[in-house]
């Protein structure tokens, strides 16, 4: 569904190529896209709308729409009793959580969802490791871009369409990635700040990525009002914390990504660049740190992208068992969206001064705005 850049530059070349799976069908309202989309592929239905779909045609639909439609679009098919999958953001809101859970069993359908971070060989080690890290005590996450704002001026850095900036961007990346590392976990405190200094300066998007969706107006910026950094602090209910930062812009000079693991026996680091990015630092390196010794650990090199194509070989593993992974999903949505919600929650709050008038249904700061309650 949807035949933006995610769906012709990473969906559609490695499910193509995947053997456990054949592009059958390919919904776009744009005629001009879906034909461009099914090339010399005869066999390949061209549609302008998911109401052309059936059970009985496709094992199971995958969604690359922008974000306001993610939900929309994926309770019409769950409810239709397609399979559904989702890449982040899953949904925008916690409302939209309770309405795919809702559609999920209306259809008796499956959603999928997650984000491909997860499988990357770098990231595979660190979580395999952990364990000579001891007990976890702190963990740091951070997606930093030099120049990385997609489609600056476009649905991408409009919060209406796109339910927020950096944090629901890369940092829904950084969320599952986590949970991967600790085992889902859940937080009693949550605090946070965001900042939009670059969202809106031409010379700050991201060059490698353009979204044909943009139109020339919006190739210079101007009238983003979501952020392009994202800083939070949170706390297990096990007394783990965790440092997050999201960029898509910033004073660096490359992009990078890093992931620390400090915990009672040593510590873990990984330093990366997540995502397509040119703009990148070199390969992937790995760090144990015990008692002042620093060890270096191999990481086994793969081209850029590889993780989506392994994100495909664990969905089509899930499909032979799919009804086992009713609900799953959208329970890991709900505490991902959880987290985001209050982080904003926490920087609205932070921005308000203090004492001043606050207008209907904004609340005072307090102990509850920053605990959790699930």
């Amino acid at each position: 569904m949807g035949l933006g850049w995610a769906a012709t530059s990473i969906w559609l070349p490695r499910l193509r190529e995947h053997p456990g799976f054949v592009v059958t069908a390919v919904v776009d309202p744009d005629q001009a896209a879906r034909e461009s989309a099914a090339q010399d592929r005869s066999g390949t239905l061209l549609l302008p709308d998911v109401g052309g779909l059936t059970p009985d045609m496709v094992d199971l639909a995958v969604v690359a729409v922008p974000n306001h439609l993610h939900a929309p679009i994926a309770c019409t098919l769950l409810a239709n009793g397609i399979r559904v999958f989702l890449e982040k953001p899953v949904c925008l809101n916690s409302e939209e959580a309770s309405r795919l859970a809702a559609a999920e069993r209306a259809g008796g359908a499956v959603l999928f969802a997650g984000s491909a971070a997860r499988h990357r060989a770098d990231v595979r080690l660190l979580r395999d490791l952990a364990e000579k890290a001891g007990r976890v005590r702190h963990v740091e996450l951070e997606w930093v871009r030099a120049r990385g704002v997609p489609d600056a001026g476009g649905w991408f850095t409009r919060r209406e369409l796109a339910g927020g900036g950096a944090l629901v961007d890369l940092g829904w990346h950084l969320l599952d990635t986590l949970a991967a590392l600790l085992g889902s976990p859940r937080f009693d405190q949550v605090a946070g700040t965001v900042s939009s200094d670059f969202v809106n300066h031409g010379s700050a998007r991201a060059a490698w990525r353009r979204d044909e969706s943009a139109g020339p107006e919006e190739a210079v910026g101007g009238g983003g009002d979501v952020e392009d950094t994202a800083r939070c602090f949170l706390v297990t209910r096990s007394g783990v914390s965790v440092s997050l930062r999201a960029s898509w812009a910033s004073h660096r000079a490359r992009d990078a990504t890093r992931i620390r693991v400090d915990g009672s026996a040593g510590t873990l680091e990984l330093n990366c660049t997540f995502g397509f990015s040119p703009n990148r630092e070199g390969g992937p390196a790995l760090t144990y740190t015990q008692d002042g010794i620093t060890t270096t650990v191999p990481v086994p090199p793969e081209p850029i992208g590889a993780e989506y194509a392994r994100q495909l070989d664990e969905l089509h593993g899930l499909l032979a068992t799919a009804e086992e992974s009713q609900g799953r999903a959208v329970e890991e949505t709900r505490r991902t969206i959880d987290v985001i919600e209050r982080v904003y929650e926490s920087a609205r709050l932070a921005r308000t001064p203090s004492g001043a008038a606050r207008g209907p249904g904004r609340r005072e700061p307090s102990t509850a705005a920053l605990r959790g309650q699930a």
